[in-house]
C-alpha cells in the first residue's frame, strides 16, 4: 500500500446483542448465539438452526423515517454505522461530507422484505405490493441509507460477493482512500438472511447443519463430525481512513490494515477447490501486500464455516501457505459463537481480531472436539482461549462463486 490505512471506529450487531463488547465477551466465555429459529415455523425444514439478532430496539441510533423504509439488514447497518462514526470521533458536516464515502456489502440484501411482499403478491394481488419493495430489498440500500443518515456524500456503493461481501467492501474502501477519492469511508457488511426462502435453499443444497436437537454444538469447524454451517445475522461497520487524516484530527486508532489479498477460485459456483488453491492465493497476496512472511502472523481467524468441503479446503490452503510454521500460528473460527453471518461475517471476524490484539487473547473454536485428518496439522485453538501477544492477525473470508479475500491487521505503531 502506498498509504497507511487505519480503522478508527467499529460497531456491531449480532445474535449475542448490541455492541462489539457483548460479542467479544461471549466469544471468550464460549457462549453461542445459535439456537432454534423463532421467526417462523421450521417443522418442515431439514435444519431449524440460526443465530438470530432478535428484534433489538435500534431506534436510539436510527431515524424513524428511515427505519420504516428499511429491511432489517439495513437497520442493522444503520445502528452499527452510527456506533462506528461515534467511536471514531468523525464529524461529518459541510466541510467534509463530499469526501466521506459509504461502502457496505451484503450477500443477499433484503431477503425478508422480498419474501413478505412476494407472499402478499400471491395472496392479495399486485396492487397490494408495497411501493418500497424494490428500494428495501436491493443489496446496495444499506450503503444508501447510511449515507442519508450520516450525511456522507462521497463514493457510495455496495459489494456483493456472498460471504466475502463485507471484507470486499473494505477492500474497495481501501482502494478508494489510496486513490484519494475520499478522506474517510464508513464500510462493513450487513445481513438479515434468516428467512423461509433462504433457509429452504440452503437446506436443499445440503449446506446447513441438521443437528436441530443440539443447537449449542451444531456448528463444528474443522471437527470430524461437522455437517454444515448455521446462518447468523447482524452487521459490523467500521471507519477506515488514511493514517495522516486520523492523526490530524486526533482519532482513536484501533488497528492498521497491513495487507490485503484478493483471488478467485475459477472452479465451481459453490464448492471450493479441494486443494484450496484460490484461498491460498489470497493469503499469499495478503502477506506480500503486508511485506510479511507467514511466521509474522500471530493469529488466523479462519473462515471455518463448519462445512465438510469448505473447512477441508481452507485447512489445505493454510497448510500450504504456512507450511513452515503450522505448529506455531494459532487458528480459530468464531462462527460457532455468532453463526455464519454471510455478508456481515467477515467484518465481524475482523473486529474480533482487533479485540484479540487489544486483549492478548485468542478466542477458541467451540465444538472442535476431534479435528479431522486434514485439520490435525493445524494449530487450532480449542477447549479454552489462548492468552498470547497478537501483533499481526489474518482473517479469511470466502464466498460462493469462488470469491476469496484475506486481510491482515496489525497493532498500530507510530
Amino acid at each position: 500500500m502506498s498509504r497507511r490505512i487505519v480503522i478508527t471506529g467499529m460497531g456491531t450487531v449480532s445474535a449475542l446483542g448490541l455492541g462489539l463488547d457483548v460479542l467479544w465477551e461471549a466469544a471468550i466465555a464460549g457462549r453461542t448465539g445459535i439456537g432454534n429459529i423463532t421467526y417462523f415455523d421450521t417443522s418442515e425444514y431439514k435444519s431449524s438452526l440460526g443465530a438470530e439478532a432478535r428484534q433489538y430496539d435500534l431506534t436510539d441510533r436510527m431515524d424513524p423515517k428511515l427505519g420504516r423504509k428499511a429491511d432489517p439488514f439495513a437497520q442493522f447497518a444503520l445502528w452499527a454505522a452510527d456506533v462506528a462514526v461515534e467511536e471514531s470521533g468523525l464529524t461529518i458536516d459541510d466541510s467534509n461530507r463530499a469526501d466521506v464515502g459509504v461502502i457496505i456489502g451484503s450477500g443477499i440484501g433484503g431477503m425478508k422484505t422480498w419474501e413478505s411482499q412476494f407472499e402478499r403478491l400471491i395472496a392479495r394481488g399486485p396492487d397490494r405490493v408495497s411501493p418500497f419493495l424494490v428500494p428495501m430489498m436491493i443489496a446496495d440500500m444499506a450503503a444508501g441509507l447510511v449515507s442519508i443518515q450520516a450525511g456522507a456524500m462521497g463514493p457510495n456503493l455496495a459489494a456483493v460477493t456472498a460471504c466475502a461481501s463485507g471484507v470486499h467492501a473494505m477492500a474497495v474502501s481501501i482502494d478508494v482512500l489510496i486513490a484519494g477519492r475520499a478522506i474517510a469511508v464508513i464500510t462493513g457488511g450487513a445481513e438479515a438472511g434468516i428467512s423461509k426462502s433462504s433457509l429452504s435453499g440452503f437446506c436443499s443444497a445440503g449446506a446447513l447443519s441438521t443437528r436441530n436437537d443440539d443447537p449449542e454444538h451444531s456448528c463444528r469447524p474443522f471437527d470430524r463430525d461437522r455437517d454444515g454451517f448455521v446462518m447468523g445475522e447482524g452487521s459490523t461497520c467500521m471507519i477506515v481512513e488514511p493514517l495522516e487524516a486520523a492523526l490530524e484530527r486526533g482519532a482513536p486508532i484501533v488497528a492498521e490494515i497491513a495487507g490485503l489479498g484478493l483471488s478467485g477460485d475459477a472452479h465451481h459456483i459453490t464448492e471450493p477447490t479441494r486443494d484450496g488453491a484460490g484461498a491460498a492465493l489470497a493469503m499469499e497476496k495478503a502477506l506480500k501486500d503486508a511485506d510479511m512472511v507467514p511466521g509474522d502472523i500471530d493469529y488466523i481467524n479462519a473462515h471455518g464455516p463448519g462445512t465438510p468441503a469448505g473447512d477441508a479446503s481452507e485447512a489445505r490452503a493454510i497448510a500450504t501457505v504456512f507450511a513452515d510454521c503450522l505448529d506455531t500460528v494459532p487458528i480459530s473460527s468464531t462462527k460457532p459463537v455468532h453463526g455464519h453471518m454471510l455478508g456481515a461475517t467477515g467484518t465481524t471476524e475482523l473486529a474480533l481480531c482487533v479485540k484479540a490484539m487489544d486483549n492478548g487473547i485468542i478466542p477458541h473454536t467451540l465444538n472442535c472436539d476431534n479435528p479431522d485428518e486434514v485439520a490435525e496439522p493445524l494449530n487450532i485453538v480449542r477447549g479454552q482461549p489462548l492468552e498470547t501477544e497478537v501483533t499481526n492477525a489474518m482473517s479469511n473470508s470466502f464466498g460462493f462463486g469462488g470469491h476469496n479475500v484475506s486481510m491482515i491487521l496489525k497493532k498500530y505503531q507510530a
